[in-house]
């Protein structure tokens, strides 16, 4: 140790010694930070990094040998061989890429003993061939423990090293730089330890020619540039990761149309409001929110402008909430917001919610179109309506459906009876499942006739539903429930099989007209139902008559047109139901050729018998009559609309006038019809 001291203190320029040190240390630490980053990738960009951490590497060792030899008071004339310094240069490199990609690798045993022998070993060649390089005009004379000692601390420094590094953690990768830095300097000073000149006493010339100098200054020059180009691209490799890795997690925290915050990003603020909230004793008001008849516009504009006036509404309530004063918007779902409202004053919530009402409501200007958007609001409040964050976002939404089924309030405050009702709707989905297993689903049948001689047409079958308890459930509460549950398909077929099986006993032939819900058409194969219906129950298709509406055909317009063809090659009658109702139904009688139109029934109720109500049914039987369809009038009640039907020239009709709907065993009571295996 006291021959290593003397050899550094008296035999070199301290100052070159620390600059060669500090050279050291410099590409010790870029060189840990690019394998570090290494380690963090792969395939062929792993072996870039490799690469790129041998080529700092090999800076470091050679420079630091180089630049050493170059404050060495060897004290004769000394030069050096080109090739042999180049070889050690090409030694110092290939040995380190060796390394580092053996101490990477996940299939060499021990990586960082054998990363460290080739690493180690490569700085310990790469000194000796160096000095091999270093011709002196004198008589050399080797210290062969210092030798070896060179050769075994080298690696052992390298593998501790490197297994410092593969700990992949930030203290690793400053006890790597440490260590690969004692490595270099420790090889390179007890191998200048082990060498000794002795002078021969010719041509004694100071060491340091300026033109050695030059060439150090050099050596340090490239060396830092070097050093440098690799630590930017560590750092800009790193700020490109980090601002990637911002990228990915706004993308994943934000949704990509509207810029707002998205559903994950939604549960994780409530639950810190929810947090805050309960530490500070304080409210919290949560709305969801959910557009009016959006669906429409996909449909009817298309989907680029309906994205159009989700990303117009996304930016209104990015701009009218207010971060400071503890306010929140998200997108949720396609067509849904939700909202959060920090509760600290009176009106703070009524405030934010008009806000967000008149956002919705204001008109939307795109392609040269004036959209009239709109929305439901429901309300809930913590801890008032809920104790936990999904209690408080049920409520929310069951406001929110209650404002959206009564069109005249557009914002609905949470009530606890709300729960009660969403449980009776939920219970009564349960006994609906099992109704047509227990037999408590029948037919009813309303005749339809003939205007102008009265004579009987055919009948239209009519879901009853017998509750074991509540008794008669009306069809308006049941079929919905069906169609949200998923219900309808089965009792859609079960309705038609049924009707078709009792008209086929039918005598007179009369027709059968069954009803389609536009569930059925998104979800089933329609045209191999009424199919397999027909042969099964031997039904002619000429007397089946199957009824929808405008609603139904446009929650699929293609598919459903194509559907209704194919009903049609199988002989069957497709009649147009609530004409009159839908917002486009030129349209779709020029798509389509019923078989028959049907006015829908709010136009005869009393309140509506108006000039201008008149006016519209004369006008649809005209176009009816234009298009060589016949016309069926529902709802009539009096012997009045009877006539002004008959003197207006409508075809067909059915209403309570004519006949209620009843069971088959009334009509056949009545004699209206009987059953062919009665009649034989």
């Amino acid at each position: 140790m006291n021959s290593l001291f003397l050899c550094v203190i008296r035999e070199h320029d301290l100052r070159i010694v620390l600059v060669a040190a500090f050279l050291c240390g410099v590409g010790a630490w870029v060189t840990a930070r690019l394998f570090r980053r290494a380690l963090q990738t792969g395939g062929l960009q792993r072996v870039g990094w490799h690469v790129l951490t041998a080529l700092a590497a090999g800076v470091a060792i050679w420079c630091t040998h180089f630049i050493a030899m170059a404050g060495f008071r060897a004290g004769v004339r000394v030069t050096f061989d080109p090739l042999l310094t180049l070889l050690s240069l090409f030694i110092c490199i290939v040995g380190s890429v060796l390394g580092f990609i053996a101490a990477g690798s996940r299939v060499v045993p021990w990586p960082s003993v054998a990363g460290g022998v080739l690493l180690g070993s490569s700085i310990a060649a790469m000194h000796y061939v160096g000095m091999m390089a270093f011709h002196v005009h004198g008589q050399v004379r080797w210290d062969p423990p210092y030798v070896i000692g060179s050769g075994i601390l080298g690696p052992v420094l390298s593998m501790a090293a490197l297994h410092m590094a593969l700990k992949r953690t930030g203290q690793g990768t400053n006890a790597m730089a440490g260590l690969f830095a004692a490595a270099i300097l420790s090889v390179h000073f007890l191998g200048m330890t082990a060498f000794h000149v002795v002078s021969t006493g010719e041509g004694m010339v100071p060491a340091h020619s300026e033109a050695l100098k030059t060439m150090t200054m050099a050596v340090i020059g490239m060396s830092l540039v070097i050093l440098v180009m690799g630590m930017v691209s560590y750092l800009i490799d790193d700020s490109t990761r980090a601002e990637t890795i911002e990228r990915l997690r706004r993308m994943a925290l934000n949704d990509a149309l509207t810029g707002l915050p998205n559903r994950a990003n939604f549960n994780d603020r409530l639950d810190l409001e929810i947090a805050l909230a309960t530490q500070r004793g304080s409210r919290l008001a949560l709305i969801g929110i959910d557009l009016d008849r959006f669906k429409d516009i996909n449909d009817l504009r298309g989907h680029s402008v309906g994205d159009e006036v989700l990303r117009v509404l996304g930016s209104r309530m990015k701009a009218l909430s207010h971060e400071e004063r503890g306010e929140f918007i998200a997108r949720t779902g396609g067509d849904e917001f939700t909202a959060i409202c920090r509760i600290g004053a009176s009106g703070e919530v009524e405030g934010f919610v008009d806000r967000i009402e008149k956002a919705l409501s204001l008109p939307i200007r795109t392609d040269d179109l004036e959209i009239a958007s709109g929305g439901s609001l429901g309300v809930a409040l913590f801890p008032d309506d809920a104790a936990d964050r999904e209690s408080l976002i049920n409520g929310a939404d069951l406001a929110m459906y209650r404002a959206k089924s009564n069109p005249l309030q557009r914002i609905c405050f949470y009530e606890a009876g709300m729960d009660e009702r969403v449980r009776e709707r939920r219970a009564l989905a349960a006994d609906l499942r099992d109704a047509i297993s227990r037999n408590q689903l029948t037919l009813h049948y309303q005749v339809q006739t003939i205007v102008s001689t009265g004579r009987i047409r055919g009948y239209e079958a009519l879901l009853r539903w017998t509750h074991p308890t509540r008794g008669q459930i009306p069809p308006g509460e049941f079929i919905p429930l069906a169609e949200e549950n998923g219900l309808i398909l089965a009792i859609g077929e079960w309705v038609l099989r049924t009707a078709c099986r009792e008209a086929a006993t039918w005598e007179p032939p009369y027709t059968i007209a069954v009803n389609l819900s536009a569930v059925q058409f998104i979800n089933a194969d329609l045209p191999s139902v009424v199919r397999a219906v027909l042969a099964e129950t031997g039904l002619a298709p000429e007397r089946l008559e199957l009824e929808l509406t405008e609603s139904t055909i446009f929650a699929d317009r293609e598919r459903s047109l194509e559907m209704l063809r194919q009903i049609r090659e199988l002989g069957v009658s497709i009649a147009l139901d609530d004409f009159g109702t839908g917002y486009s139904s030129l349209d779709t009688l020029r798509s389509f050729t019923f078989d028959r139109i049907k006015i829908d029934r709010s136009f005869f109720c009393s309140s509506a018998a108006t000039g201008q109500t008149m006016a519209i049914i004369r006008a649809v039987l005209a176009l009816g009559k234009s298009f060589g369809i016949p016309v069926v009038a529902e709802g009539i009640e009096t012997y009045d609309q009877l006539s002004m039907l008959n003197a207006e020239g409508c075809e067909e009709a059915q209403g309570f006038l004519l006949g209620h709907p009843v069971t088959m065993e009334d009509i056949i009571r009545k004699g209206q019809v009987a059953r062919v295996e009665e009649a034989a």
